[in-house]
């Protein structure tokens, strides 16, 4: 009986230890996990360009539509879609067959009229002396110098329908206004030419220089304004920088742009007004229909720089996360300025000296503690600079 009291006590002890011990594992599997260790950032300021982007739709210094003065069938096409013109070169030629002959017959006709003054003014020279010795009326005399007006008069008209015929076979002959590149030729040789026709011959672009159109919003327009020195627009548009052009393909164009030209009102649509930056494009690598985006610049003496993977965004809004002095991460909004590759300019939610989280904001929430691991700023802008 003793071995069976024993035994039940040892059983009794297994168990209470047992117990314990899984009292304390769970006591030690809802402990806090250690605080994560995460790279910190001191928000510096620093001289910086700042560039304000708009979308643009690029537009030729001369783009004109191409049409035919006089109706009749495409005789010749002298040029390929494509080619370089220069201004006065032969395009078309319609056919003057039958405008050559109205010249002809006007030529004819103003021949006749000619003739008809001489047959008048012989008529006066031959009655002034009859009428100085009263040996015919003077009205005969007034008659005859009305017929000879009415002659001159006569000439002078077919002399303008000679000039009108010479000038419609010369627009027979269609030529290149400015310099610049053929469009699409629509038409082909012996179509019939109106000039009622919906479509033009050709397109012909003068793209030696390019204007890029974009629009300023209200506000923008207003910051525009105060930016730059000058009691006239013109006078802050001399006073801007130059602009640069990024092309579809996200490179910079070469050349840079001036400001020229502000539209006079806004869009009531769009409650934007629009502008527009004059490129030169004497290689032609610019065509109009081209897009691409403005990039104006801004020189900030003091811009606030954090880098661009400091953030995330929340329904449009962009966050970072600020570290406070208790090592607890507080999430706030942001207003960007500005950006370079790899940084943002910003105006509002932080300030200098502030620090904010780097990297790793995947597990952040706010409210959550961290064990700060600091990061050079000097060190960062050196090894990526603005």
């Amino acid at each position: 009986m003793k071995t069976i009291a024993k035994a039940k006590l040892i059983v009794l002890i297994s168990s209470i230890i047992l117990l314990q011990n899984c009292t304390k594992a769970a006591e030690g599997s809802n402990a806090a996990p250690p605080a994560p260790e995460l790279p910190v950032y001191t928000v510096t300021t620093s001289p910086a360009t700042i560039y304000q982007e708009f979308p643009t739709a690029l537009e030729g210094k001369n783009n004109v539509e191409i049409r035919s003065q006089v109706d009749g069938y495409l005789d010749k096409i002298y040029v390929e879609e494509g080619a370089y013109v220069r201004a006065g070169q032969a395009l078309f030629k319609i056919d003057s067959r039958a405008y050559g002959e109205q010249m002809n017959m006007a030529n004819a006709n103003l021949q006749v009229a000619n003739a008809n003054i001489q047959k008048a003014k012989v008529e006066v020279d031959r009655l002034e002396p009859l009428v100085s010795a009263k040996v015919v009326s003077e009205v005969q005399l007034r008659t005859a110098k009305a017929n000879y007006a009415a002659a001159v008069a006569a000439a002078s008209q077919a002399k303008a329908s000679v000039g009108g015929a010479k000038i419609n076979v010369g627009f027979t002959t269609i030529t290149a206004p400015v310099s610049g590149y053929i469009g699409r030729i629509p038409y082909k040789k012996g179509s019939l030419i109106s000039r009622t026709d919906p479509s033009p011959l050709t397109l012909l672009s003068d793209i030696s220089e390019i204007y890029a159109y974009f629009s300023l919003s209200e506000l923008d327009f207003i910051g525009f304004q105060k930016k730059y020195e000058g009691a006239t627009l013109n006078e802050k548009l001399k006073n801007m920088p130059m602009v640069d052009l990024v092309i579809a393909d996200n490179s910079t164009y070469p050349e840079k742009g001036k400001m020229s030209i502000v539209d006079g009102q806004f869009d009531k649509t769009t409650g934007a007004i629009s502008v527009r930056a004059i490129f030169p494009n004497a290689n032609g690598a610019l065509r109009t229909g081209n897009t691409g985006r403005i990039r104006m610049p801004q020189l900030m003496s003091n811009a606030l720089i954090i880098p661009q993977e400091s953030t995330f965004e929340i329904q449009d809004k962009t966050y970072v996360y600020v570290v406070g002095k208790d090592q607890k991460v507080t999430s706030k909004p942001i207003t960007i300025s500005g950006k370079t590759e790899n940084y943002y300019f910003i105006s509002e939610g932080v300030k200098a000296g502030e620090k904010i989280v780097f990297v790793g904001l995947g597990n952040l929430k706010d409210g959550v503690s961290i064990k700060q691991k600091n990061i050079s700023s000097d060190s960062l802008l050196k090894a990526r600079p603005l």
